[in-house]
């Protein structure tokens, strides 16, 4: 059967029709293979972006994308235990996945993470672990399965063999206005999520003024869409919708979340914020894994990982096995880049934190020089903040922050930044739920 005609599609999603399948599988082929221009891929983002899609048609557009490229298979490793894995929509001094992945390896689960690189105000993993000498965040996919099965977890960069459809979707998405379609996204994510062979996802969806959806019902509408889309695939999925109206972890740099990430697993740090929503996260995964018989079993496993050092062995094994150091955890940031210039930053009042504006947090790491403007800008990884004041800090005698600048007039700028970034009042405020809701699938 001879391909549809680009322009057919793209001129009855514009009108409102649904796509059948073959319409969809049809324009992926198309945009694997070279032969539907960017002008046409921008026209049908465009269309998908102002009559949407519905449940089917995202799942139909999720499975062509995932099957662009290879997709992993995981029979021939004879693994133990289910592959499972965790994303995030992405925040502010998000070093989770460093944490998580680890514990849930030492859970018996395996975790083929397949992460990404920071652009906008938001870090990405790919970029925090590249901060550390000699990890490789591209090994070859034999490699990297292998990995996944000595050590429970490998936490890698996007190959160019999977799910490459989305790759140039994306790229012609992000110069059309056209990213924060919900269909998009959601297809964006599950193809890659499918095409490493997965056997269940947790969604990490993120609400709040550091977030990419700061509305709670932006929030809930793509997690339903990121849930329904991921069942419909065959992918069981579940999501919790967090809040990112504050850093996750008290930081913002990558070497800085990474040192932070290695405190945290060789118990060196116990911040609350962050274990809370690696439980929370864990517990999920080990549920949906049949790991664990309910959320609270599975959140003792996980607290068990993290307090016994398993989660921290784990993370050791898998820095060793992708070229990083082996003793990156004793090592307490000898191994990693570090700024030369580190100013403590003062509020100009006493006080509590009331409020973080979390997304100018992220946009000061990038000032610094520590984030991107554009997709291919090189970054420094050893500048941002350490040791933020959460919500509710007194602050006054101790620092809102520690900036890590490469020099002086950077840490200046930083400072001013810092100080607008708080928000002091003379009461604390009331705490909120870091996990605020939690979506399972219809079949759950």
């Amino acid at each position: 059967m001879a391909p549809l005609l680009a322009q057919e599609i793209i001129r009855r999603k514009r009108d409102g029709a649904v796509l059948t399948r073959g319409e969809t599988n049809s324009f992926v082929e198309g945009l694997t293979n070279g032969v539907i221009g960017d002008g046409q891929v921008a026209a049908f983002a465009m269309a998908v972006f102002f009559r949407g899609m519905d449940a089917r048609e995202a799942a139909d557009l999720t499975a062509a994308m995932a099957g662009s490229g290879r997709r992993l298979d995981w029979r021939a490793h004879d693994l133990p235990g289910p592959v499972l894995d965790k994303h995030s929509t992405g925040g502010i001094g998000d070093n989770v996945s460093l944490i998580l992945a680890p514990a849930v390896a030492a859970c018996g689960g395996f975790v083929p993470m397949i992460a990404g690189r920071g652009l906008g105000h938001t870090g990405g993993t790919v970029d925090k672990l590249e901060s550390i000498p000699g990890y490789r965040t591209d090994p070859d996919l034999a490699a990297f399965q292998q990995i996944v099965r000595e050590t429970g977890c490998a936490i890698v960069g996007q190959s160019a063999d999977l799910a490459p459809a989305d790759r140039r979707l994306y790229a012609v998405r992000d110069v059309t206005a056209t990213v924060e379609s919900i269909p998009l996204i959601t297809a964006s994510i599950l193809s890659k999520k499918l095409a490493a062979g997965l056997d269940a996802l947790t969604m990490d969806v993120k609400t709040g003024n550091g977030a990419f959806m700061p509305s709670l019902d932006a929030a809930r509408a793509l997690a339903h869409a990121l849930v329904a889309t991921g069942d419909g695939a065959g992918l069981p999925t579940r999501a919790l919708i967090t809040d990112m109206n504050e850093p996750l972890a008290p930081c913002a740099g990558n070497a800085i979340e990474v040192l932070h990430a290695t405190d945290f697993l060789a118990g060196r740090r116990a911040d609350r914020r962050l274990r809370d929503i690696v439980v929370a996260l864990g517990a999920d995964m080990l549920t949906l894994g049949r790991l664990a018989p309910s959320l609270d079993d599975a959140a003792r496993d996980i607290e068990n990982a993290l307090d016994s050092g398993a989660a921290a062995e784990r993370f050791a094994r898998m820095v060793a096995a992708l070229g990083g150091p082996r003793d990156l955890l004793e090592a307490r940031g000898a191994r990693l880049p570090a700024a030369p210039v580190v100013r403590e930053i003062f509020a100009p009042v006493k006080g509590y934190v009331a409020r973080i504006d979390t997304r100018a947090l992220g946009l000061a790491v990038v000032a610094l020089g520590g984030g991107r403007r554009n997709a291919g800008d090189a970054i420094d990884r050893a500048v941002g903040f350490s040791e933020t004041a959460p919500i509710g800090t007194p602050v006054g005698d101790r620092p809102l922050a520690i900036v890590h600048a490469r020099d002086e007039a950077q840490a200046e700028a930083a400072g001013e930044a810092i100080r607008r970034v708080f928000i002091i009042e003379d009461a604390p405020p009331a705490q909120r739920p870091l996990v605020i809701e939690r979506l399972t699938t219809p079949a759950a």
